[in-house]
């Protein structure tokens, strides 16, 4: 028997189980698929889309990119059980497509966060068990933009804080570490509030702190004035942000106003720096070259001294002994060749200019 002719058998009696994978039609608009305990690791493709019921309990799905576009096919699903899998993150716009989803069971599984859009289009949503998971935190908006939302379960999460706004008509919030301090007061101004009952109320105990940690969250004496005391001075010693904005602001105007122009500081600057350098350097080169300016002390150039004429003839008549004598000459010619030999002529610089070495018929003659 084909697939078509069993789902038409089962219109005509309005009941009717498959075995294997298998759907019970109760009529015409409700369809139940069991699909619990098979070791999935993602939601199966081969599904009827038009199941009403779906449970996939006890598998190993994970919600991930795949699982949400078969999701999608589902359009007329009222119920959803995903709860015993291995769900860790709810992302944005997981269950966008199931707006006729009225129950959404994905407890027990390891979910730690949930995306503030993770919910978005479930507009007919009056039941969500979000219990024995890891949450430590969740956005009052993500559960607030459920609307019709009336029973929601965070039984045995890692909620130390929770603030919600919305009408709920039974909540369960027992075996989370609840810190009945000033952050649990808005909730559990709502608890008593509002007419939401709280499932297992003598068990939602406060954590923290010590001396009230057998007190229901609902009546321990978290005390308003002491909170309101304390925002005021957190108030008074915090400034704003846009105090503190503004106070920069008008800070760095004055300096700029105060400041010199940027140019002339600049240059200002630069002056300063070059001399420090120039004297550091001088300083470093006396320190370790310290011969240099012994050198520069004692150098003291002095000017030849201008000798008389008559002193140039007594000392060379004196040394006239010295030279050897020449034959065949007599006192005459000695004197004229010591004339022509030692004629010495002032320059105009006050030196003394030696002729001998500059005449070339001197030799020749000699």
């Amino acid at each position: 028997m084909s697939w078509n002719s069993t789902l038409q058998n089962c219109f005509t009696k309005g009941l009717s189980i498959l075995t294997g994978d298998w759907c019970m039609v109760i009529n015409a608009s409700l369809v139940t698929c069991e699909e619990s305990a098979k070791n999935y690791s993602s939601i199966p493709t081969s599904l009827s889309k038009n199941v009403t019921k779906l449970y996939l309990s006890n598998n190993n799905i994970t919600l991930n990119d795949t699982d949400k576009k078969v999701l999608q096919l589902f359009i007329n699903l009222t119920e959803l059980y995903l709860n015993e899998n291995a769900i860790t993150v709810l992302h944005n716009n997981t269950f966008c497509n199931l707006s006729e989803l009225t129950i959404l069971d994905i407890s027990s599984n390891y979910i730690s966060t949930i995306e503030q859009a993770a919910f978005k289009g479930l507009n007919q949503l009056s039941i969500l068990y979000l219990n024995h998971n890891k949450i430590s935190q969740l956005d009052s908006d993500t559960i607030t933009s459920l609307k019709k939302l009336m029973i929601l379960s965070l039984q045995d999460n890692l909620l130390k804080y929770f603030d919600v706004k919305a009408s709920f008509k039974l909540i369960t919030l027992n075996g989370n570490p609840w810190n009945c301090s000033c952050g649990l007061l808005s909730l559990q101004k709502w608890l008593n509030a509002s007419n939401v009952t709280m499932e297992h109320e003598n068990d939602t105990l406060c954590a923290y702190p010590d001396v009230w940690n057998k007190s229901s969250i609902k009546t321990a004496p978290i005390q308003k004035a002491d909170c309101d005391s304390r925002r005021g001075s957190i108030a008074i010693t915090t400034p704003s942000t846009s105090a503190i904005l503004t106070s920069s602001l008008n800070s760095s105007n004055n300096n700029i106003r105060s400041s010199p122009p940027l140019g002339k500081t600049w240059v200002f600057l630069l002056g300063v720096l070059v001399f420090v350098l120039s004297t550091s350097l001088l300083i470093f080169i006396a320190i370790k070259f310290p011969l240099w300016y012994v050198y520069l002390i004692s150098y003291n150039h002095r000017r030849l001294k201008e000798y008389e004429p008559e002193m140039f003839d007594k000392e060379f008549t004196t040394d006239l002994s010295t030279f050897p004598s020449i034959s065949n000459t007599n006192e005459q010619d000695s004197i004229a060749v010591f004339e022509q030999t030692h004629t010495f002529v002032l320059d105009e610089d006050g030196f003394i200019e030696d002729k001998y070495i500059d005449d070339p018929g001197l030799t020749e003659e000699v």
